[in-house]
């Protein structure tokens, strides 16, 4: 069994206890990046009381021999897309992805319109649909896009002050 797993088995059941979903789970070097989520979000106490949660579950087992360090988190807003469940996930969604082709590494944004086991298709602002295998994807997230800028106030008119003259 690999790390990865055994690690997914001690922090699978703590997740979900807390009506938690584990988004993603990555050993990256020395650090174990666990990152949670749930409909309507997941809020810093939570985030808080995972942590500790997951840190004593991690001692008491031991599953990563040597010194690392803990990250557990919510994917924010604009989430990692690592996995094809990701990709299946954000389906309709805006994204921006940097692909790694022979022509050397080029960037694709619009909609992700596909995602199957082996690949997703992002149609991009001209309606055009870019087919890309995961192996050829260098990175992949979701784009949060704000609204339009709030219209200016009117500035605010000062009534005059009159002067009295003696």
């Amino acid at each position: 069994m690999s790390v990865n797993e055994r690690v997914a088995g001690i922090v699978g059941p703590l997740v979900a206890a807390r009506q938690l979903s584990l988004y993603d789970l990555e050993l990256r070097g020395a650090t174990l990046a666990v990152v949670v989520d749930r409909e309507g979000g997941v809020d810093l106490d939570t985030i808080s009381d995972l942590t500790r949660d997951v840190s004593r579950a991690l001692d008491a087992d031991d599953p990563m021999p040597g010194r690392y360090t803990l990250e557990v988190s919510s994917p924010g807003l604009e989430r990692r897309l690592r996995t094809p469940a990701h990709f299946r996930g954000a389906l309709g969604e805006t994204v921006t992805v940097r692909v790694d082709g022979p022509d050397g590494p080029r960037r694709v944004r619009g909609v992700l319109a596909a995602a199957d086991d082996t690949s997703c298709t992002v149609r991009d602002d001209d309606l055009v649909e870019h087919a890309i295998s995961y192996p050829d994807i260098e990175r992949a997230r979701t784009v949060f896009e704000w609204g339009p800028p709030p219209r200016p106030k009117p500035a605010r008119q000062r009534p005059e002050k009159k002067r009295v003259t003696p």
